[in-house]
Order: structure tokens, then C-alpha cells, then sequence
């Protein structure tokens, strides 16, 4: 790999991180998180029905959905509006999955958290940002639930942050942007709770293949870059 990156960080530095916090006002929790140039807005509200499957259960439900506007990039999306792609339902079950770990589902009575993240700039890492941004805004959304008596304690039981991971021009390299993620041989998106235990690995080699030692490499890089990420939340969250 070339002596800098196209941004001059260090092999193993984050991009700035930064979250906005109350940033949609008629949101139970919002925030727009900043991954460098990366923006994704993450809205929380709350619907009084479950699913089918938990109706009379007794227990809520958390679900996501996942959007790019029209201009989060360099040339005009089309919105996805009767159909989604592929990538889109993949991305929102992962948002999904990796919320739903962190809430007791029991403890919100039957009730359905809905996860709005919508990406309004897109410099790689578009599904990492919006999972570190959304549980942000659901530790928001919990604490707005507690003060207007819908729940009568925190049902929050654990915390999750994500970042991407890869290998450019034979070097492992943490939160890639753009124009790494678009020549990396590897390529890794890594999600972890609060404990250090993971909860999604998503990786794949784009050219040629990865050795375990490289993979270890790789999930070394992403817990470093995830502790930062996890000290980033807390001071957000209270400030």
C-alpha cells in the first residue's frame, strides 16, 4: 500500500465521528451521524401494533428500514419505493438484527420500535454508520419512552456499534471510505456489543482470497476501531 491514504489517516485510524443529536424534533429519538463524510439520519418512532406473529404475545418488536436519497452520491439514486433491491433488504435486516440484541423486546409491552435510517451523503459505510447512529437514537428513543410513562424502566440491556474493515493494496485498514472500499481486495463489515461479543461478520474477498492470519488481522482492527466508536456514543449520550 502507498505510504498514505487518500484521506492521510494512518492504517489504523477512524474517520471523525460525530453525532447530532435531537436532529428531527418529532422523532421519539434522532440523529444524524457523521463517519467522516459519511451522513446518515437515524429516526425512531413508535407504532402501538406488533406483527402478526407477536399479536397477543405480550411482547414488542424492533424493525428497520433503510434508504438512499436521490443525491447521497455522486450520481441521482432512483428512490426505492415499491421495490427494493437486494442490497436494501439485506442492510435493513442487519440494522435489524443488530438493534434487537441490544433491547429487552419483553419490556416495551406490545409494542413495535420502527428504525428509520436514511443516507444523506454516501462515502462508504453507509450500514455501519447507520447502525452506530440508530442505537444512539434508540437510547434517546428509551429514555423519551421512560419520561412519558410508556415503559417504566430502561429495557436497554446492551450497546453495538459497527465498522467496515479491509484490505487495500495488501494492507489492512480501518473504515474504509470510498475510494478504498472500491479497490479492496477484502472487505469486511464488523457489528459488537458492549460486551466485545460479535454480532454479525460480513466479509468477502473482492479479488483473489484472504488468509486467517489476515482475518485476524482484520477483526483485530475492527475491535480497536469499535472501542473509539463505543467512547464516541457515551459522550454523546451524555453530554
Amino acid at each position: 500500500m502507498t505510504a498514505q491514504r487518500p484521506d492521510s489517516r494512518e492504517f489504523n485510524q477512524l474517520r471523525p465521528i460525530k453525532f447530532d443529536l435531537h436532529y428531527t424534533p418529532h422523532a421519539m429519538g434522532s440523529v444524524l451521524v457523521h463517519a467522516g463524510n459519511t451522513k446518515v439520519l437515524c429516526n425512531i418512532s413508535i407504532s402501538e401494533r406488533v406483527p402478526q406473529f407477536l399479536y397477543r404475545s405480550g411482547k414488542g418488536w424492533l424493525t428497520a428500514e433503510y434508504r438512499m436519497l436521490p443525491c447521497a452520491t455522486t450520481e441521482r439514486n432512483q428512490r426505492e419505493l415499491h421495490h427494493l433491491s437486494g442490497r436494501t433488504h439485506e442492510i435493513q435486516r442487519l440494522i435489524s438484527r443488530s438493534l434487537r440484541s441490544t433491547i429487552n423486546l419483553e419490556a416495551i409491552g406490545e409494542r413495535t420500535i420502527m428504525v428509520d435510517c436514511d443516507v444523506i451523503e454516501a462515502d462508504a459505510g453507509t450500514r455501519t454508520a447507520a447502525i452506530t447512529g440508530s442505537y444512539v437514537a434508540l437510547a434517546l428513543a428509551v429514555k423519551k419512552m421512560q419520561e412519558k410513562g410508556l415503559i417504566n424502566t430502561s429495557t436497554l440491556i446492551n450497546s453495538v456499534a459497527a465498522v467496515s474493515v479491509g484490505i487495500v493494496e495488501g494492507k489492512p485498514v480501518l473504515d474504509l471510505n470510498f475510494v478504498e472500499d472500491s479497490n479492496a481486495e477484502v472487505d469486511f463489515n464488523v457489528i459488537i456489543n458492549g460486551n466485545g461479543e460479535f454480532i454479525e461478520v460480513q466479509g468477502t474477498a473482492e479479488k483473489g482470497s484472504f488468509s486467517r492470519q489476515e482475518l485476524n488481522q482484520l477483526l483485530d482492527l475492527a475491535e480497536s476501531g469499535i472501542k473509539e466508536i463505543f467512547e464516541a456514543q457515551n459522550q454523546a449520550l451524555s453530554s
